[in-house]
C-alpha cells in the first residue's frame, strides 16, 4: 500500500492572498513549462498561494475543507466537505489569484487549462474571473466529471460561459482568479488534484 501523509493546511475564509507578480500564475514554485505546456503541479507548499471559500461568507451552510495529500511522490490537492443549497448557498472551493497578462507567445494565446483529477462520480466547476468581472457572482465557468481513477481533461476556454453573458468571449489575459468548485446542489464533495497546465 502506498505511503500516504496528509498535511493539514488551515485555510480562512478572510485569508488576503499573496499578490501574484510578472508574469503568469504562482500557483507554487515549481511550474514547469514548455512550449506549449504551463504545468503547476502541487506540492508539499502549495497552500501558501490557495485559499479555500465556501458560502459561508454570504451566510450559507456548505462545510468543508482543502488538504494537501501525498501518494508516494505525487501531491495533490483534495476538496472534500458537505455542498448545501440551504440559505441561497450551495458551494465550497479552493481558489487563488493568477495573471496571464504576459502569457501571449508568438503571437499565440493560451487555449485552455488541463487538470489531473479524481473524484467521486461527482461534477465539478472551474470558475474563472477576469478582470472585467464587475461582483464575485460574475464569472467564467465550464463543468467536468471526476471519476475514482486519475485522469487528465482538458477544458478549452471557448467552453467556458460566462454567467451573466453568454456572448461574451473568455481572454486568457484578463484572467484574474482560477477557482475550482464544488456546486449547485446537495451532494458530498470528494476531489482531487494533482496538476494544473494551462496550454497553448
Amino acid at each position: 500500500m502506498p505511503f500516504k501523509s496528509i498535511i493539514k493546511i488551515k485555510f480562512n475564509h478572510f485569508l488576503t492572498l499573496f499578490l501574484m507578480t510578472v508574469l503568469m500564475l504562482s500557483f507554487n514554485s515549481k511550474a514547469v513549462a514548455d512550449e506549449n505546456v504551463l504545468a503547476y503541479p502541487f506540492t508539499a507548499d502549495s497552500g501558501k498561494y490557495w485559499q479555500y471559500v465556501s458560502d459561508r461568507v454570504m451566510g450559507g451552510v456548505s462545510d468543508g475543507k482543502v488538504n494537501i495529500e501525498q501518494d508516494g511522490e505525487m501531491y495533490y490537492a483534495r476538496l472534500t466537505g458537505n455542498v448545501s443549497t440551504a440559505n441561497n448557498g450551495g458551494f465550497i472551493q479552493l481558489r487563488a489569484s493568477v495573471s496571464f497578462a504576459n502569457s501571449e507567445k508568438d503571437g499565440k494565446n493560451l487555449k485552455g487549462v488541463r487538470l489531473n483529477v479524481r473524484g467521486n462520480s461527482e461534477t465539478y466547476y472551474i470558475h474563472i474571473r477576469t478582470n472585467e468581472s464587475w461582483s464575485p457572482s460574475d464569472y467564467y465557468a465550464t463543468t467536468f466529471k471526476a471519476d475514482e481513477n486519475w485522469q487528465m481533461i482538458d477544458l478549452p476556454f471557448n467552453k467556458f460561459e460566462r454567467r451573466w453573458s453568454k456572448n461574451s468571449t473568455l481572454d486568457p489575459k484578463k484572467i484574474r482568479s482560477f477557482g475550482i468548485v464544488a456546486y449547485g446542489k446537495n451532494y458530498l464533495s470528494d476531489l482531487s488534484v494533482s496538476t494544473i497546465e494551462f496550454y497553448y
